[in-house]
C-alpha cells in the first residue's frame, strides 16, 4: 500500500513528463512497432495508451472526469466500429479523440504558463500541448478527407490514412513542407495555414513566457 501511494505521488509530480514520453512514442514509434512486432494497427494501440496518460495528466476534478468521459466514449465508438463495420462510429471516435487532445492541450498550456520556478514539468507541459495540438489537427485532416473526399492530394495509393494524416499534421506544424501531401480544397488549405501559423506563434510566445518566468524567479 505504501509503495502504491508513493508511486502515485511520484507520478502526480511528473505526470506531464510521462505524458510527453508516451506521446512521443505514439507519434514516432508506431512505424517501428509495425515492423518489429506482429501487432495490427500499432498506432491505435499507442494512441489508446496515450489517451490514458492524457486523462491522468489533469488533476483530480471536473477536467479529469471530462477527459475520461471523452476518452471512454471514443474507445466505445471504436469498438462499435470494429463489431459493426459501419464508418459512423469510427468518425465519432476520431472526433472525440481530437476533442480530448485539444482539452488536454489546454490543461498542459495552463500548467506550462503557471508562475513559479521553471522546471522539467513546465517544459514537458509546453511540449505536451504542442504534440497534442498536432494529434488533434491530424485527426481533423483525416476527418475532413473522410467526410469531404478529395480535400487532400497524396501519392500514396492508400490515400490519407490516420497515420499519414498525423504525419502531415506535424510536417505542417513544423513548417517543413515536404510536398508529398497537398491540401487541395480551400477549407483544407485554410486549416493548414492556421496550423502552420499557430504552431510558430505558439513557440514564440512559449519561449518568451518561459524566459520571463525564469527571469522573475531568478530575481526573486
Amino acid at each position: 500500500m505504501g509503495f502504491a501511494h508513493s508511486l502515485a505521488r511520484h507520478y502526480a509530480q511528473h505526470r506531464f513528463t510521462v505524458l510527453f514520453a508516451v506521446l512521443l512514442l505514439a507519434i514516432a514509434g508506431h512505424g517501428l512497432m509495425a515492423n518489429l512486432l506482429p501487432i495490427a494497427n500499432p498506432l491505435e494501440w499507442l494512441l489508446g495508451i496515450a489517451l490514458v496518460a492524457v486523462v491522468f495528466s489533469a488533476q483530480r476534478g471536473r477536467v479529469r472526469w471530462a477527459l475520461g468521459g471523452l476518452a471512454a466514449v471514443a474507445v466505445v465508438a471504436r469498438l462499435t466500429h470494429g463489431m459493426l463495420g459501419h464508418p459512423a462510429p469510427l468518425v465519432l471516435g476520431q472526433v472525440l479523440v481530437a476533442l480530448t487532445c485539444l482539452t488536454a492541450a489546454w490543461v498542459a498550456v495552463r500548467r506550462a504558463l503557471t508562475s513559479g520556478p521553471v522546471n522539467v514539468e513546465h517544459i514537458s507541459a509546453a511540449l505536451d500541448a504542442y504534440l497534442l495540438a498536432g494529434l488533434a489537427f491530424g485527426m481533423g485532416y483525416w476527418l475532413m478527407e473522410t467526410t469531404l473526399p478529395g480535400s487532400f492530394s497524396t501519392a500514396s495509393p492508400e490515400g490519407l490514412t490516420p497515420a499519414r494524416a498525423i504525419y502531415f499534421s506535424f510536417v505542417t506544424q513544423a513548417t517543413v513542407g515536404y510536398g508529398d501531401i497537398v491540401p487541395v480544397a480551400e477549407n483544407a488549405q485554410g486549416l493548414v495555414v492556421a496550423q502552420g501559423l499557430g504552431g510558430q506563434m505558439y513557440l514564440a510566445v512559449l519561449v518568451a513566457r518561459l524566459v520571463s518566468l525564469y527571469s522573475t524567479h531568478e530575481k526573486g
